[in-house]
């Protein structure tokens, strides 16, 4: 059984991200069921990254802007980033246990990209 995540900020660190070195990305935790739930809804923008954990799929149903999907193993490898637009229902991904969610166009700055390993930093 994984690691249950509580709900609050902490920061994202993408290893070998834009660049040789690593990017910290600031970041919200939403491991409570209402938290994943309420996810990105109502917002017009976000001030970095939203994990939703566990989960294996999104939508962006009720959404107001497009965003980038990283879908992640259980040990933050990127299995695949996927742009979707508002009023969309992506498909689960097998083998994700967290989603990382960003306004479009933020992860490919980043550097996350399938088979890159991402850690969660807590506070």
């Amino acid at each position: 059984m994984g690691r249950r995540w509580q709900d609050g900020r902490g920061a994202l660190l993408v290893e070998g991200g834009a660049g040789a070195g690593s990017v910290r990305v600031p970041l919200e935790i939403a491991g409570s069921y209402r938290a994943r739930t309420k996810g990105l809804l109502g917002r017009d923008s976000l001030e970095g990254a939203i994990l939703l954990s566990p989960a294996n799929s999104v939508h962006t149903l009720r959404m107001r802007m497009p965003i980038d999907v990283a879908y992640l193993d259980r040990r933050f490898v990127v299995v695949s980033v996927h742009t979707m637009r508002a009023g969309r229902i992506g498909l689960p991904r097998l083998r994700s246990r967290h989603v990382l969610e960003a306004e479009a166009g933020a992860m490919a700055e980043w550097g996350v990209k399938a088979g890159v390993q991402v850690t969660v930093v807590e506070g």
